[in-house]
């Protein structure tokens, strides 16, 4: 039963990958699609769909899918270190922390995009480091964590606003890389997040086996002969090597982190062998068939990704929250 699920998961991420190439304003068949990557069936494609579909609709549908993975591994890692199924890189800061520092450079120099990336990095790293110095207490306990995280994160999402009163000329192009969006993402931000995303998932990937012994406990895990605070510190690192690099490329993105995690859970167990590679998957497709219906709904005006998981998130979240209690 579980091998069909993973399945349907898999499905619906190449499903979402198709949906995002297909679906757009200008209409290009699956055939079409199918024919220009693959070279499968005569179907003509015109120079101008072959554009659109090359060096708009394919780098922006890759970033879409890296991002889902990358925000859906990291808040696994998350929930399984701090053994707490809303941990999201949102609750512990370091999307604030990669936020102020990103959104800080696009107001000093304006449109930097090179400049953009290791700042965000710089600042999720920070942001970790603090949260983990404001917890250390004769050891890290995942309860001190979360709450030092949300006190991070809410001075530094104050830092956030003050920065946007302070340079109200500059606030469009900032508050549309808070609220996350993939809107004319190229080649280039696939070549930005992709070293990122191929690490995280294979550091994450192999980390699967730690998570487990995690599960049992400190006292068991140290019984077994895991290195708990050192572990989780990696861990921790990890997770905020793939948040921080998503949020360097698509904003401010939330719900992908909490939700998707906890729903792989309730669908394929605990077991992080499993649930690592079908939340990659889920998390793959939910941001894909998102940013497809957040284009496409309203159009041609493009609604931000990141407004419509918000929108459709947060009452799921509490649907699932009262079903799991």
């Amino acid at each position: 039963m579980r091998t069909v699920k993973f399945f349907l998961i898999g499905t619906a991420a190449i499903a979402g990958f198709f949906l995002s190439l297909i679906n757009g304003s200008v209409e290009i068949s699956s055939a079409q699609v199918f024919a220009e990557l693959f070279g499968v069936g005569e179907v003509a494609i015109d120079e101008t769909k072959r554009q659109i579909l090359e060096n708009i609709r394919l780098p922006r549908t890759i970033v879409a899918l890296l991002v889902g993975i990358n925000l859906s591994l990291s808040g696994a890692i998350l929930q399984a270190v701090m053994k707490n199924p809303l941990a999201d890189p949102h609750i512990i800061g370091i999307s604030s922390g990669a936020g102020l520092f990103g959104i800080f450079v696009m107001m000093i120099f304006g449109d930097a995009g090179a400049l953009v990336t290791p700042a965000a990095f710089i600042g999720a790293m920070l942001a970790a480091s603090l949260i983990y110095l404001l917890a250390w207490k004769d050891g890290i306990r995942p309860i001190r964590v979360i709450l030092a995280g949300v006190a991070v994160s809410a001075f530094l999402g104050a830092g956030i606003s003050a920065l946007l009163i302070f340079y109200s000329d500059k606030v469009h192009g900032a508050l549309l890389w808070m609220v996350g969006g993939l809107s004319a993402r190229s080649w280039q931000h696939v070549e930005i997040l992709l070293p990122y995303s191929i690490a995280g998932m294979i550091m994450t990937f192999l980390a699967a086996r730690h998570l487990n012994v995690l599960q049992l406990g400190d006292e068991v895990a140290k019984g077994l002969g895991l290195r708990v605070n050192f572990v989780r510190t990696i861990l921790t690192a990890i997770a905020a090597l793939l948040a921080a690099s998503a949020v360097c490329v698509v904003g401010l993105l939330g719900f992908v982190g909490l939700i998707v995690p906890h729903t792989a859970r309730l669908i394929l167990g605990s077991d992080y062998r499993i649930l690592l590679p079908g939340a990659a998957l889920l998390g793959a497709a939910v941001v894909t068939i998102s940013d497809t219906f957040a284009r496409t709904i309203f159009a041609p005006t493009e609604l931000p990704v990141g407004i419509l998981m918000a929108m459709l998130g947060a009452p799921f979240f509490l649907y699932l929250l009262r079903k799991e209690l």
